[in-house]
């Protein structure tokens, strides 16, 4: 699929990961909306709310209204948290723990199960591309981690399954596992914290670089093989 003549959508594209593929899409020509809760300069930035059925349907007929239609979607919008399960101050708080699973997952399933029926109506040899955001925390989440790396198995566990569903309406989906990247909130945490985590990574020992992010996006749209996959983008990280 040829980026310089798609409309995507990108939630959580305020900031970070989202922000970064938001703008290399449009850099190769793609009509671009925005999906987030936070406000954004954005020119087409719909403030939306993934985990609500009515405003993530209300937002994906709007950006069809703005674009014309739907090729592409890339789900980045997320939260997390840092908590035990049993911690201090007693065990893991439920809410908090529902929080992560309904943004991260639940969120992401929400907005691709809308944009994937407004895809089929394209009527092309190849209608669609979805790519969500998973994380190396699906495969080797940390102490403190089970919420948000129940999440990211979540996004990995579905991909295939999805790429199935979707294969009768000419629709493909893959997922990108990131590890630590600098991403705003990264980039909060003291200068030696940040070093520490870089020196995790093998090769580059660096953090990634959200652009890195939204060329691996790019290259899933525009590589129409590939289908099905989680890609690790990680520098071959291994959290332990």
């Amino acid at each position: 699929m040829d980026l310089g003549n798609c409309r995507a959508i990108v939630t959580g594209g305020a900031s970070g990961l989202g922000a970064a593929t938001a703008a290399h899409f449009r850099e190769q020509g793609a009509q671009v909306v925005v999906l987030d809760r936070a406000a954004s300069d954005d020119a087409h930035h719909l403030q939306a709310d993934v985990t609500s059925a009515d405003s993530a349907a209300a937002a994906i007929a709007q950006a069809v209204r703005i674009m014309g239609g739907i090729d592409i979607c890339v789900n980045c919008a997320g939260v997390v948290i840092g908590e035990k399960t049993v911690g201090r101050n007693g065990p893991h708080d439920l809410d908090a723990f529902r929080r992560v699973i309904e943004v991260n997952l639940i969120g992401s399933f929400n907005v691709l199960r809308l944009a994937a029926a407004e895809m089929a109506r394209n009527g092309r040899a190849e209608n669609g591309v979805i790519v969500n955001t998973a994380s190396v925390a699906a495969f080797d989440g940390q102490k403190g981690q089970a919420a948000y790396a129940a999440s990211k198995a979540g996004i990995a566990g579905m991909t295939l399954p999805l790429a199935r569903d979707l294969a009768g309406l000419n629709i493909r989906v893959c997922a990108i596992a990131p590890g630590i990247f600098a991403t705003p909130m990264l980039r909060g945490l003291p200068q030696d914290v940040q070093d520490g985590l870089a020196a995790e990574v093998t090769f580059p020992a660096r953090l990634g670089d959200p652009q890195e992010f939204a060329r691996m996006a790019a290259h899933i749209v525009q590589n129409g093989y590939l289908n099905g996959e989680v890609i690790r983008l990680d520098g071959a990280l291994r959290m332990r």
